[in-house]
This record gives C-alpha cells, structure tokens and sequence, in this order.
C-alpha cells in the first residue's frame, strides 16, 4: 500500500519503516547510516547495488544534515576536527566519484555486493571491539587543545580513507567514531563524538553521490519514502543522544549488521 503525497510520490511504507529504524540509530549514536540502509536496499528490498549505494548516499546526506543541526544548536560540534577529516574525505570521494562516473555500474554488480558485506562485516567488529583495542593502544595521557602535527596528518589520512570508502560503498562513515576515539581520547564526550561525525558526513556523502547523481542512478521514489520516516526518527534520535545507552544500541546495531553482511558474502 502507498501513500501519495505529491503528484508522482507515492510514500511506500516499508521504506518509511526503514528510514525510521536508521534515522533514530544515526541520530543517537552516529553509526547506522550507510551500514544499516544499505544491505536493507539489497537484502530486503532487492534493489540493485549500484542503485542502493546511490540512493543511500542522498539518503543520508539529507538525514544527517537534520541529525547535525539539532547536535549543532547545543553546541556538541568539534569543527576543528571536522575541517581536518573534510580536507582528507572530500578529495578522495571525488576521485573515487570521477572513477565510477566512467565505469559501467552494471559489470560491477557482483563485486560491490561482496565489498559491501566485507565492509559490513568490519564494521560490525569495529563498533563492538573498538573501546577494548583503543584503550590498549592509547596511552593515559592528557589531550591537547592544539593536536600535534602527526595527529594533524592522521586525521588528514583517516578522512581520505573513509571518503573513498564511502564513495565506493556508502559505507564507512560511522566508522569515523572509532578513528577519533583513537586520535582524541581526551577531547572529545560520547555527543561530541556523534555530533562530529555527523557533520563531516554531510558534504562527504554531497559528494560522493554527486557522481552517481549525474549517472541517474539515484531512485528518488524510495529516496522520499525514506526520508519520510528517517527525518522525524534522527531527530528524536539526536535529542535523546546522551540520555539512552548508545552503546547498548551499537552493540545491537553490530549483530544485525554482522549477519547482513555474512549473508552479503554468501548469497
């Protein structure tokens, strides 16, 4: 059954559903984007990769751009750290964009779904055990307010990495959480941490769907469905940020996304 809200957009529930259960894991916790939605579109939905990756991008540019602004407001946006990732993120998406521009998304078909279930899977592992690997290798000193200039290129490289990532997957964003719980331990709260990998997603997703928005491979009938259900979700999910346990939900969100991408990798 769908809902016509506009001529030509027709709201179908299930993906309204779908946008909803990530909007509100993306607004609490930051990890769950492009993780969540994107073996949804191809598990659940069937919907073909490339399509999936493309759709998920714009999909996530536009809830975490609502999720940001309720973090930003009170105040829990580390910019600093966010121009350094975008100076290292945004010029690898676009390279990774320009190659996929010119490539045939229909050969790739194959291959994408079994990277995607890798970077699932990794994922997965990295949300349940990032705080016992960070607390191992950092050691107990004071944070800086001015990062060091290797903390500077890290975070430059770190941001170069999961921009190419996201723009060959749309997956890896959320990841961001445990590159700077390593690299600021000290300076940055469980909020701050969300609230910051939010805004760096913004732009990175912009421009990693840029190449795939030309290539008319966005589906914008389940991209409105969607947001439909994720806007309202992320921001009751950024509202509550701080007062649930968003490590309870992670390490629900790791289980889920363990089998989706186990089954990426199978089927």
């Amino acid at each position: 059954m769908e809902l016509t809200i506009l001529e030509g957009i027709a709201i179908d529930p299930n993906y309204a559903l779908a946008g909803a259960v990530t909007g509100f894991v993306v607004g609490l916790t930051g990890v769950g984007g492009g993780a969540l939605m994107t073996p949804l579109l191809l598990l659940i939905f069937g919907i073909a990769p490339h399509v999936a990756i493309a759709t998920d991008l714009w999909f996530a540019a536009i809830t975490k751009l609502i999720g940001a602004a309720v973090h930003n407001r009170r105040g829990h946006i580390d910019w600093g750290i966010v121009t350094r990732l975008w100076a290292g993120s945004l010029p690898a998406a676009g390279l990774v964009v320009a190659i996929v521009a010119l490539s045939d998304p229909v050969g790739r078909t194959h291959w994408l779904t079994k990277t995607i279930g890798v970077v699932v899977i990794l994922t997965a592992l990295g949300i349940v055990f990032a705080p016992r690997l960070i607390a191992a290798l950092n050691p107990a000193t004071p944070d800086a307010e001015q990062p060091s200039r290797n903390r500077t290129s890290l975070t430059i490289l770190a941001g170069a990495v999961l921009g190419a990532l996201v723009a060959l997957t749309s997956i890896g964003a959320g990841a961001l959480g445990t590159v700077l719980l390593y690299l600021y331990p000290r300076r940055l709260l469980p909020h701050q941490l969300v609230a910051t990998d939010l805004a760096h997603a913004i732009p990175l997703a912009m421009v990693a769907g840029a190449g795939y928005l030309v290539a008319g491979m966005v589906d914008w009938h389940i991209l409105a469905s969607l947001l439909v259900g994720s806007i309202p979700a992320v921001i009751a999910g950024g509202l509550s940020a701080g007062k649930l346990s968003g490590r309870k939900l992670q390490i629900a969100l790791a289980a889920v996304l363990f089998a989706a991408g186990l089954k990426s990798l199978l089927f």
